[in-house]
């Protein structure tokens, strides 16, 4: 899918091409209600979110899978749900609590939901489990995203649990790494719950 005569840079940036263009394919099929579903229960059989008593979860965009069930879940539960927003004076993304999904999110970057500015900023370090999104993986757990950095500087430092979600067709054999990038511990899938090999092997 790549060629590996091109620097890393260039590869992503043809592999993120390839990408988008499928995705775009896959949301505007009927596929992706089902696909969005059997995906949020991979992820709900999964020991790691189980066990999660704080999450950072993503308000998904029309054309990645719907989590909404599941972070309506996580309220639910009397679990604490965390979510992205951008603050503009860093450039860069924070964590902030989120307590009611029809009272605590605003449109924020690229209009995509985020918390309140009423929202409590939440310490990274007391998440139990980082759930992303991405435009592919590979299995050593490497991630494609949009090309904007901004979830490689929201993990930047952070060493707990990620998550990746993706479908099948989105697994590809070998994503190009850069020095920023920050890796996956599991990525969901409709169909199976992925280890990333560098984690079986240590």
């Amino acid at each position: 899918m790549t060629d590996p005569r091109e620097n890393p840079a260039d590869a992503k940036r043809h592999l993120r091409r390839l990408m988008r263009e499928r995705r775009r394919q896959w949301a505007a099929s009927p596929e992706r209600a089902g696909d969005s579903a059997r995906l949020c229960a991979t992820i709900r059989a999964s020991a790691p979110w189980q066990a999660a008593a704080t999450v950072l979860l993503f308000a998904p965009m029309p054309d990645e899978p719907n989590l909404w069930p599941l972070l309506e879940e996580v309220l639910a539960s009397g679990r604490r749900l965390c979510l992205p927003r951008f603050d503009p004076a860093l450039g860069a993304y924070t964590v902030a609590e989120v307590r009611n999904l029809r009272t605590d999110l605003r449109p924020g970057l690229l209009n995509i939901p985020e918390p309140a500015p009423h929202c409590p900023l939440f310490a990274r370090n007391h998440l139990d489990l980082i759930v992303l999104p991405g435009l592919a993986f590979d299995q050593d757990g490497r991630r494609l995203g949009r090309g904007k950095g901004y979830y490689d500087r929201l993990l930047s430092g952070w060493t707990g649990g990620r998550c990746g979600v993706a479908m099948d067709w989105q697994i590809v054999p070998a994503i190009p790494a850069e020095d920023h990038d920050k890796n996956v511990n599991w990525i969901a899938t409709p169909t199976r719950w992925l280890t990333a090999r560098r984690v079986q092997e240590a």
